[in-house]
């Protein structure tokens, strides 16, 4: 009990002890601050504050680099590539929207073969070479004498790919050229020699065109032109050029005897 005694003299002397005690402090100071003291110090509070400061700061500071430094906006005509790509492109939409349906051809087929072989034998240059993967394209403007291109073809024991394309772009040329091409394509080699394409399957050569100016009349189809003519025609849709593809390029071995030829109708 006698550990207590100090204790409870401190706790006395405490007790006895007022803000007079002290100087500098008054309790007229202590009553005109409340809690309220302890308020203003959170902390949460002052680092908003200080935040929101912060951005202004910031944002005048951001608010003056841009008046002194802002990026000019690119003039018309300006902006490189992309702009030019963007422009080609809808420029080809354009073209494309303008363009007319092209109509299917008039097609037809033949059991004359010794006939047509033996008549275009004496034509010059109606008898080629398809050689092993090649694509031997024809082409074929229209003239203004004509409304109509008309061909025929067959060929000497195997079939071979044929289709027709228009080209729309403006005529600069009236003379009938062909041009020879090489399939790149390295998947031919997986498949047979000579498979056989199931009706309706369309061969590699005409599932590309980059020209935009391009329409598609016949697909490239596996013709059975060893066993009968193939002959047809087609209307002109307007000023261009028709290419007529006879496409090898799925054959690894085997280059094609081909008779053809092309002619205008009224």
């Amino acid at each position: 009990m006698e550990r207590l005694e100090p204790s409870s003299e401190l706790q006395s002397r405490l007790s006895s002890l007022s803000f007079s005690s002290f100087p500098g402090i008054t309790s007229k100071q202590s009553d005109n601050r409340p809690l309220d003291r302890l308020q203003n110090t959170d902390l949460s509070q002052s680092f908003n504050e200080s935040k929101t400061s912060m951005d202004e700061t910031k944002d005048s500071g951001s608010h003056s680099e841009d008046n002194k430094e802002a990026p000019a906006e690119p003039a018309l005509g300006e902006g490189g590539e992309e702009n030019n790509s963007a422009g080609s492109c809808q420029l080809s939409a354009e073209m494309k929207a303008q363009m007319p349906p092209l109509k299917p051809p008039t097609t037809w087929t033949s059991t004359e073969l010794k006939e047509l072989k033996a008549k275009l034998r004496t034509e010059k240059d109606s008898v080629v070479t398809v050689y092993r993967g090649d694509i031997m394209t024809v082409h074929v403007p229209t003239v203004p004498e004509a409304k109509k291109v008309c061909w025929e073809f067959a060929t000497d024991g195997y079939d071979i790919g044929f289709g027709i394309y228009f080209d729309w772009t403006p005529v600069t040329n009236r003379s009938i050229t062909v041009h020879i091409s090489e399939s790149s394509d390295d998947e031919d080699e997986e498949e047979e020699l000579e498979a056989p394409v199931g009706n309706g399957d369309v061969e590699k050569g005409s599932k590309a065109q980059s020209n935009s100016n391009l329409g598609e009349i016949l697909p490239v189809y596996r013709q059975d032109s060893h066993l009968s003519v193939h002959g047809g025609n087609h209307e002109f849709p307007g000023e261009g050029t028709y290419l007529l593809k006879f496409d090898n390029s799925y054959s690894l071995w085997r280059n094609k005897t081909l008779y053809y030829r092309v002619y205008y109708s009224a």
